[in-house]
């Protein structure tokens, strides 16, 4: 697994002052991407100017220059390599609280991570946060194969990208062993044109699924939205072109249903987009950099305000 834990500067700003908690954020970046994404550098430092620190997960296999040593690399649904940087970033720092924030397909795995059963969750996470994500994947993929609002052009471009990553790394991914022993055939992996393609001639493999649709449903998020118990707050456009509308369906009668989640609903903003100002270049920091940092500072508060109440009927 690749970590980067990133320092914390000392500046801060009234917006986290009054808090009486270490706030760690734990990010989990979008599909391939990492903490050399410029979206992500850019919430980082604009998270670090406000007093956060924050750790970024590097999703294996994604930095172009950090070999794996393991024949894997990330996948939709396995949040296990997140687990393993929360627990790292807690024993740093014993008394930080964690907002888990995960941007698209990090959205996907912070939801489903906060929502499984089998993994416990460490009391220092006070919530949780989700930009962009689809929520399920078997009907996400029926949108990507279309090609309305160059929706197919989006799926070449995240299909090739997750390509070049196991052709980059293929010495171990696609060693003579492996291919063996999960039955994988490399021309069939070249070729694929489609994740839906790729998930089947490799990652359904991989992870022991005898169907893609069985991967695709293990790794949904949203089939995991009702055992949250932390608070989380979920944020999509309406205009997002990898995510239509009628994905947004779920999140929303869940939120309508469920007191600890919060759901922003924006009607522009694309995929991970939300730029404002400027004529010709937009401004650096993104109106969902901005906002961001304000619902984390929420949440801080939100956490303060129970364990205050808790203590005073404890007082009682």
């Amino acid at each position: 697994m690749s970590v980067l834990c990133i320092g914390y500067k000392t500046s801060r700003d009234s917006t986290v002052q009054h808090l009486r908690h270490d706030i760690s954020i734990a990010i989990c970046p979008g599909i391939c991407n990492t903490s050399e994404s410029v979206y992500i550098r850019t919430f980082v430092h604009w998270a670090q100017y406000h007093g956060y620190r924050c750790a970024v997960l590097n999703h294996v296999g994604a930095l172009p220059k950090v070999p794996v040593t393991a024949p894997r690399i990330f996948s939709y649904g396995n949040t296990d390599d997140f687990h393993a940087m929360l627990l790292n970033l807690i024993n740093r720092h014993p008394n930080t609280k964690l907002v888990c924030v995960g941007f698209s397909l990090g959205g996907n795995l912070v939801t489903k991570y906060l929502g499984e059963l089998e993994k416990v969750k460490h009391p220092n996470i006070i919530g949780g946060i989700s930009i962009c994500q689809g929520y399920d994947a078997i009907e996400g993929t029926k949108w990507l194969l279309n090609w309305q609002n160059f929706r197919r052009f989006y799926l070449y471009v995240m299909t090739e990208n997750l390509k070049n990553i196991i052709l980059r790394h293929s010495k171990v991914l696609l060693s003579e062993e492996i291919k063996q022993k999960f039955q994988l055939v490399e021309n069939e992996i070249i070729s694929a044109a489609t994740l839906p393609e790729l998930d089947e001639a490799y990652t359904r493999k991989i992870h022991g699924f005898s169907t893609i649709t069985e991967l695709y449903r293990w790794s949904s998020s949203g089939n995991y939205l009702s055992n949250i118990e932390k608070p989380i707050i979920f944020v999509n456009a309406k205009d997002d072109p990898i995510v239509p509308e009628p994905l947004l369906e779920p999140i929303r009668s869940v939120a309508a249903e469920k007191p600890n989640v919060l759901y922003i609903e924006l009607a522009h903003g694309g995929h991970l987009g939300f730029y404002e100002g400027g004529l010709i270049y937009p401004n650096p920091v993104t109106w969902l950099d901005r906002t961001l940092v304000a619902l984390i500072g929420s949440l801080a508060l939100h956490y303060d305000d129970k364990i205050v109440k808790t203590r005073a009927s404890l007082s009682i």
